[in-house]
This record gives structure tokens, sequence and C-alpha cells, in this order.
């Protein structure tokens, strides 16, 4: 306060300062505030925990904590330092704010930009007034309403983020240095990444454990009133008055029909059975028992959150979260968009109008409801930002607009499209239709059929979930059937026998990863994309296809994690640190008390002495090896080593080709690899001019030649 005061004794000569966090989103502000503001950017974070000792001066480097970066003994005091690479930049702002009047902070209003707005005024010093604008989107209208109403530096945010910062640098420095000794050196531990990561894990482990069922149904084609009438399709659902087994009534573990099935009766035909049934049927008469018809109606879905936006856009434009956060970014930076990181589906009054208005002009009355749509979030503590993503403004951009702007590639304009079509339906009417449901009986066998007719597309016409080109889906969902009633005759035509086996649970990818997190209440909107990066970029999973696949070295490291620090992994648990960290945000939670609670234990040991019992208790032996199953009184083992995985039955060891995925390494598969190690290098023949034996070997990346022996010191 006292700093405000002398400030307005000799105000500086030169424009206010704002300063925002990328060059993009500054550029977009200066020309909405003309000459009368200086906008600037930090270019993300001015300061941050040192990434090494060496980083912090000569006095800090004497804390005994320093290689950590948090004084644990000191209240957990972060030791920041400004990077190198910003230094330049600080000093440029230094400079503009010795002549600025006032300093206006204009960062991102989740905890990520308060956080970078604190730090500014740590690192800067003002000895000007100080605002904190905050707004949803950049247009002229909201910018000038953020001056018109600024706020004070809200610290219980900033706590919140430091104390998130403080957690994962806690965990994941004391977490790797014991992955290093006991597994692999340069691995890394994170507290929310090592969560996501036992989720592919257990997935994966799920699909290794999957035991295949296989069996038979019937497609039919029937013709209605007689033979050449309307054809229709349908399927066989019971033989002699008992349901026949579709893949839901499998056991996934075992194999066999759920308990639940087995005492409902249901049936398993096989091949023959089958194919007997469909050759009986073929050409015969049968009779509609069953006509049932209901009305439905179908409502849209509600605007775009951060987890909502990156599955869609995984889902529809093959985009990563990553490529999804990045194209969001620049479109709410350019003007385009509102916030991108929201856990909240809340459109404003503002939003609502524009929607309604765009509908009623583009679609007319009977596509608008009576009264808005209103969606609750439900995520708990959603406060990341107050409304949903959509197009900024009163007025939305149309997409030829969005086209049209220099600023934005095609990937921008598919991805705003998508933004803007989502918004628009979410106000649109319910789609409604009729669906029908026919029974008939061709001997001892029941035949179902299933229709369906869109008798008003509302929201549909502008969007449907999961579908490029609305038009095209709705036509696929309708299912017309002829008319049929009760006692009518139906002809069957073509009946074709087919076998299908269960599959395994799907591997996650990013988008349905991002959606099982958001569920869950782990990670937040701005987390979430990094958190798939650094499994990526650590080798901790791969992609195939669009699928991530834990690597085997990810066994291992989740193995020792759950077996060593149960609670930390737990999901429920991590989730309770989201809200308690959202709680913190509240001001309802002190950051210190919980810090050390969760560090040193309250009660129950906490992450410090969980560290300290593990480097006692780990054996690296058990955690880093997997017991595949028997072949010849041997046990076939999976090891993760120092240098690698590899194969071994206790007497002959095997690389294992980068190819095979966790869930295809098979016992079979294993004792083939370690039996072609065991009969060592293969001579092809000679170089025609050293003489040397030319060999064939097979290594990690697949068959490989080599020339001559190996020795120490050659080539």
């Amino acid at each position: 306060m006292g700093a405000k005061k002398k400030a307005a004794k000799k105000a500086p000569d030169g424009r206010p300062l704002v300063i925002v966090e990328s060059p993009a989103k500054a550029r977009t502000i200066g020309k909405f505030l003309g000459g009368e503001y200086e906008v600037q950017a930090s270019v993300g974070h001015v300061r941050d925990l040192p990434q090494k000792k060496s980083d912090l001066s000569p006095t800090l480097q004497k804390n005994k904590h320093a290689t950590l970066g948090v004084d644990i003994d000191n209240d957990f005091a972060p030791l920041y330092v400004v990077p190198t690479e910003k230094k330049d930049q600080i000093s440029n702002l230094k400079k503009l704010l010795a002549k600025a009047p006032e300093l206006l902070l204009a960062t991102d209003e989740d905890r990520e930009g308060e956080s970078i707005s604190w730090h500014l005024v740590e690192v800067l010093k003002p000895k000007v007034p100080i605002r904190r604008l905050v707004f949803h989107e950049i247009t002229k209208r909201a910018i000038q309403e953020a001056i018109d109403n600024p706020r004070e530096i809200d610290q219980h945010m900033v706590k919140a983020q430091e104390s998130r910062r403080i957690l994962d640098r806690l965990f994941g420095y004391r977490v790797s240095e014991l992955l290093w000794r006991k597994i692999r050196p340069k691995l890394s531990a994170g507290r929310v990444q090592s969560v996501a990561l036992r989720l592919l894990v257990e997935r994966e482990m799920a699909r290794i454990a999957f035991v295949k069922a296989s069996y038979w149904d019937i497609a039919a084609t029937f013709h209605a009133d007689k033979e050449g009438g309307t054809a229709f399709a349908a399927d066989l659902i019971e033989v002699d008055g008992k349901r026949i087994a579709q893949g839901r009534d499998f056991d996934p573990n075992t194999g066999k029909l759920t308990a639940k099935a087995v005492e409902a009766g249901i049936q398993i035909i096989d091949g023959e059975r089958a194919k007997r049934i469909a050759d009986e049927a073929k050409g015969k008469t049968g009779t509609v028992t069953s006509v049932e018809e209901k009305p439905y109606q179908r409502s849209p879905s509600a605007p775009f959150t951060t987890s909502t936006l990156q599955q869609e856009a995984g889902r529809k434009l093959r985009f990563n979260t990553q490529r999804t956060m990045r194209l969001a970014q620049a479109l709410y930076e350019n003007g385009a968009i509102t916030y991108m990181r929201t856990d909240s589906t809340n459109l404003s009054g503002e939003a609502v109008k524009a929607a309604r208005t765009l509908i009623q002009k583009q679609y007319g009355d009977e596509y608008l409801p009576d009264a808005p749509r209103t969606y609750k979030t439900k995520v708990k503590n959603a406060q990341e930002a107050h409304e949903a993503i959509r197009p900024a403004g009163s007025t939305f951009r149309t997409i030829e607009d969005v086209r049209a702007d220099k600023n934005f590639n095609p990937d921008h304009v598919r991805l705003y499209e998508l933004i803007w079509k989502r918004t628009v339906a979410s106000q649109m009417a319910n789609a409604r239709g009729r669906r029908m449901r026919v029974l008939m009986q061709v001997g001892e066998n029941t035949f179902r059929a299933s229709g369906s007719t869109i008798e008003f597309p509302g929201y549909q016409r502008a969007y449907v979930e999961g579908s490029d080109d609305p038009d095209a889906q709705l036509g696929s969902q309708e299912r017309i059937l002829p008319p049929l009633v009760e006692d009518g005759k139906v002809h069957t035509a073509e009946l074709e026998a087919a076998g299908h086996e269960t599959q395994p649970p799907a591997r996650f990818t990013e988008a349905s990863l991002v959606k099982e997190l958001d569920t869950r209440g782990i990670g937040r909107p701005s987390t979430w994309a990094s958190i798939i990066g650094v499994l990526l970029q650590r080798d901790y999973a791969f992609k195939k296809g669009s699928a991530l696949v834990p690597s085997y070295t990810a066994f291992a490291v989740v193995r020792m994690l759950v077996e060593h620090f149960g609670e930390v992994l737990d999901y429920d648990f991590t989730a309770k640190m989201e809200d308690d960290l959202d709680a913190i945000a509240l001001g309802k939670l002190e950051s210190r008390e919980y810090l050390d609670r969760f560090y040193n234990g309250n009660g129950a040991p906490g992450l410090d002495d969980l560290i300290q019992q593990s480097f006692d208790k780990v054996d690296p032996r058990a955690v880093c090896g997997f017991p595949l199953g028997e072949h010849e009184d041997k046990t076939i083992e999976m090891r993760v080593g120092k240098y690698g995985l590899f194969l071994t039955d206790g007497e002959t060891r095997a690389s294992v080709p980068e190819d095979i995925v966790p869930d295809e390494l098979t016992v079979t598969r294993a004792v083939e690899l370690i039996e072609e190690a065991a009969r060592g290098p293969v001579a092809l023949g000679q170089h025609p001019e050293s003489g040397e034996d030319i060999f064939v070997l097979s290594g990690p990346y697949g068959p490989y030649v080599q020339l001559g022996e190996v020795v120490d010191g050659g080539e």
C-alpha cells in the first residue's frame, strides 16, 4: 500500500504496462488497446524451482536441500530461480516499468496465470499501483470490462499452484532417485504421471489375463408380406425359448458364461448348430409375434470443457491432446474462442443470446427451444475458468471468417468449427423420432428386427457427437422397417451363420485416458496434455495406432510404486489430493500444514518415511522380474534390467524385439526367442577379403549381420 501512495506523488510519464504470457496474446490485446498501453509478454513463467543445484546463487547452494529446490526445514519454502533464458526479458520489463504509471497484470485466469502474475510482482518489485485483470476471452469488450473492474492477486490461488509444484517436486525427485537405484538410471516418477501410468499398465494386464470365448449367431434377411416384398434385416436372439449368448455374457477372465448368464439360462450355440439352424430356416415363412413402437428424444451434449474437447478432437479430427491444446491456445490468443482450460460447462448470458440469435436466423424458429438450456458441471470444485469453451464475443465469428484469418491454418479452422458447432447445438431443440422393435418366430427360433425413424433432427442438424458429417450421420441413424403387424407373415430369404470371438478390453487412447482421468478427478484441465506428453517422451508408453501401450519398464515401475507407495498411487487418494489443492485455492486449507502432512506424515507414514523404508525393502530382482509361465520344468521370466529388457529360463538370456507388445509376449513366443539365443550366432559364410566369418544375429531391433567376433577394443 505504501508503494502505491509514494507512486501517486510523482507518476512516471510512460504508458501503463500490461503484461500477458505470450507474444501472440500481447499482439491481439495491443490491437484492442491501441497506443494507450504498452503490452508485453512474460513468455510464460518467469521463475521456477531450480533444475539443478548450480542454477541457485552461491548462498542458496549452501542450503542442504538445494538439490531438491525446496527447503523442507523452513516450512517447505521454494528456492525459486529466474531461468537464464528469461533474464533479458525481465530486464526489458523492468525498463518499461520504470516509465509506467501503473502495472496491469493480464495473465490467464487459472492458477498458473495467477502464479505468473505473483512471480512478476516478486521479480519486478514495482513501485507503482498494481492491478490484476482477468477475462476469459480476448475481445475489446472483455478487455475494457477487465480494466474497469480490476482485482487483487488471489493469494489463495497462488498458494494452490505453489503447493502443486512443491508436491510434484517432492514426489518426483525423491521417488525418481529410488527408481534409479532399484530399476534403471534416468527413470522419472510424477505424482499424477505415475497414477496415469498405472491405468495404462492395469489395462494391459487385463488384456494379458483375458481369455477369449467363441460364440455364433445368425444374421437374416426377411421379406415382408410375401416373397420378393420389402427386405429388412434381423438377428437370431432365441433358440427353443432360450436366449443365445452375446459377447457381454462372457467373463473376460475365464472365457466362460458369467454366473448371471448361466442363471438366466443363456445358451452358447456352436458353428455346426448355427449353420444347421440357418439351413433349416431358409425359405420358411415366419410369424410376427410382437411389434413395439415408442417415441424417443435426444438432447444435445453440453458445450466443451477441456476434457471433452480433447476427446472429441481426438475422435473426429485425430488430433492428440497436445496438438489440440496448442491449436486452442492460438485460437484463444487471437480472440476466436474463450479460455481453453476449463472444467465448466456453463455458458454466459451473452453466449446464450448469441447462440439463440444465430439458431433462429440460420436454422429457423422450430430449432430454437422455448427457453435457454443450462448445463451443470459434473466435476467437483470446477474453478479453472468460469465458462465452457465457446466462440468468443457477443456475436460468434463465422467459420468462413476464421478460415480467411491469416493467423490461422486449416487445423485451427477445423478445431474452431468443432467448437462453433458444439456450442450452437447445445442451445438447439431436441432431436425426435420413433423406435420400432419386432419379434418374429420361425419354427423354434426367435428373430429380432430393430428400426428407427427421425421425425425432427433438432440439434443434430448442426452437430452429431462422433461424426464429421451431421447430414450423413442422420441418414445412417435411420433404419426404416416396412409396415409389420402382429400375426403378420414374413419370409426368410438369406441366413448367414457367423462366428465371433470376445475381445479384450481396449487399450486407452489419449482421448479415453483423459476421459478416465477426468471421471476419476485426477489432474486438472491444465495438466492432462502434459501428463500424456511425459509418458510418451520418457518411453513409459508408446503409440500403436492411436492406442497407448505401456512399455515393459512401465510394468516394473508401477509394480514398485504400488507395492511400496500404495496410498500415494491410489486413485481415490490422488483425486482427494486434487480436492485438497482446490480447498487451498478457496482458502479453506493451509498450504504448509498440508505439505507437512504429505511429506512427514500425521499418524501414518509420510512420503519421507516411505522413501527411507523403500531403500531397504525394495528388492530389485523381485520388482523387475515377471514370470511368464513354465516350459520343460523351467520358469520363463521377463526381466527389466539396467540396460534393457531380456528373457531368461535361468540359463540363457534373450533380447525381446521392440515390436512385441506386452500382451503378445506369450510363453511360446518367449521360448522361441530363448532357443534362438541359445543356438548362438549363425555364420552365413566368410568375407572374401578378410576371411572373417559373417554372422546373423537377433537383437531388440530385429535381425542384423556382424562381421567377425566381438573383441574388446575392436571395431
